[in-house]
């Protein structure tokens, strides 16, 4: 397979990925804490030098890896049609955000400021595998400019998750998360008729990366 292709892939993966971690948060009131830290650096490296940089390696979208090799073969779940929303209206947005150039340089100032504190947070002592004032950050960043589109992304789950500030911060930051992702992978030549008429090559070539982490693992 090309190494666009891979790339492609992996953009996408970080997008399911991001999907998953929403639905997570809002039903179970958590996230897998190594999937959840890629995600949400992945924000902080808007000028990484490779894809699987983003994520700090291709390991870091393992959750959105199987996620497509699951979801693109048709190996249902009840919550899928929820997974499958999430997905399309972050695509939505990004198409909404990739013409906002206003919106797209505030962001990246909002970002590089995140940036720049990011030695303050990681210097506190914690059990959390990104630092809550920086999910505190990005969450706030994500209300300021894309929550302003329109139609709104609506997270279904248990109230007493969403109602958490805590969580729902989180939420907002792997949307955010996800978002970014979007642009990564329209970046790379990805568009939606890809999800449509191509789900088995990619879910083929996310368990080729899947199975080359594994093997990489073992050796």
């Amino acid at each position: 397979m090309s190494m666009p292709y891979t790339d492609r892939t992996l953009a996408l993966a970080g997008l399911f990925q991001a999907a998953r971690l929403a639905q997570q948060l809002a039903r179970e009131g958590r996230a897998e804490p190594g999937a959840f830290a890629a995600s949400i650096l992945s924000l902080m490296l808007i000028d990484a030098p490779s894809t699987d940089a983003v994520y700090g390696g291709a390991r870091g979208v393992t959750t959105g890896l199987e996620q497509l090799r699951s979801k693109l073969t048709g190996n249902t779940q009840p919550n899928d049609a929820e997974l499958a929303r999430y997905v399309i209206a972050m695509i939505h947005l990004e198409g909404q955000l990739r013409r906002q150039t206003d919106m797209q340089e505030v962001i990246r100032r909002g970002i590089e400021a995140a940036r720049e504190q990011m030695k303050f947070f990681e210097a506190t002592e914690n059990d959390e595998t990104v630092h809550p004032r920086l999910v505190e950050k990005l969450a706030d960043l994500y209300t300021q400019t894309i929550s302003t589109l329109s139609p709104r992304i609506m997270v279904n789950g248990e109230h007493g998750h969403l109602s958490n500030p805590s969580i729902a911060a989180k939420v907002r930051a792997v949307l955010f998360a996800g978002i970014r992702a979007a642009f990564l992978w329209h970046q790379l030549g990805g568009n939606r008729w890809q999800l449509l008429f191509s789900r088995r090559k990619i879910a083929v070539e996310a368990g080729n990366i899947l199975e080359n982490l594994e093997a990489t693992r073992t050796n």
